[in-house]
């Protein structure tokens, strides 16, 4: 039988079960982020947008 301590931190599998599936979201949507980014970047390779180029290579390294 498995005992507790009344003091002690308790870690439930559902507590871990949410930190995991946070954590995999977040990569998920900072994943998303990056492509949209890199999609954004190569459009303005193509029109030649300069300003928009930096701009945007800036968010991307922040995120990165």
């Amino acid at each position: 039988m498995e005992k507790k301590l009344l003091n002690s931190p308790q870690h439930s599998d559902e507590n871990t079960d949410a930190v995991v599936a946070e954590m995999f979201l977040n990569n998920a949507l900072r994943e998303f982020k990056r492509e949209k980014i890199r999609k954004e970047i190569d459009h303005t390779l193509q029109h030649g947008d300069k300003e928009l180029f930096l701009k945007l290579t800036e968010e991307l390294k922040k995120i990165s």
